[in-house]
């Protein structure tokens, strides 16, 4: 497995990529890695304003992808895979509630000093949670779901947005 790194994709080895909707998960995955590297630049910096702002970037990325998942493609997988969905979506409730403590723009930086291990920490497990799904659930979904399953998690997709610009073709 490849880490997102100038523009070189995460997974790209059982062709779950080649359906839009997993690209387009996978795309925001990879824009979510590269913003944890540049966390953990402000924080070795000192910054952690920036830390928050990018915080902030990573949450705004992560709202629609959350919803594509938890309304689309985990429902369709929860029957066959219910302890691990669980665990997913409880680890999506703990990066959002650290994430969430960078507050808004207009806020600024969290008062509490522990909230930079607390972001560090956390996005440790983002981490590893993306590792998981591109791993586990992507693939899965690409054996297991039905036409019908991709048809509705797209119509999620469509009403959850993309911050990121679509992929070339």
């Amino acid at each position: 497995m490849e880490a997102a790194q100038g523009g070189v994709r995460m997974c790209e080895y059982c062709g779950c990529q080649a359906l839009a909707t997993i690209d387009e998960l996978t795309r925001e995955h990879d824009a979510v890695v590269d913003l944890i590297g540049e966390v953990r630049t402000a924080h070795r910096n000192g910054d952690v304003g920036l830390m928050a702002e990018l915080a902030r970037r990573i949450a705004a990325i992560l709202e629609p992808h959350t919803q594509v998942e938890e309304h689309g493609l985990f429902p369709a997988l929860a029957a066959d895979f219910p302890d691990q969905i669980a665990a997913l979506e409880a680890e999506h409730r703990r990066v959002e509630a650290v994430l969430g403590e960078a507050g808004d723009a207009a806020s600024g930086v969290p008062g509490d000093p522990a909230w930079p291990r607390r972001l560090l920490d956390v996005l440790d497990v983002l981490r590893r949670h993306i590792l998981k799904e591109q791993d586990g659930v992507f693939p899965a979904a690409l054996a297991g779901l039905s036409t019908g399953d991709w048809e509705a998690i797209e119509a999620v997709r469509e009403s959850a947005g993309c911050l990121l610009p679509r992929a070339a073709a």
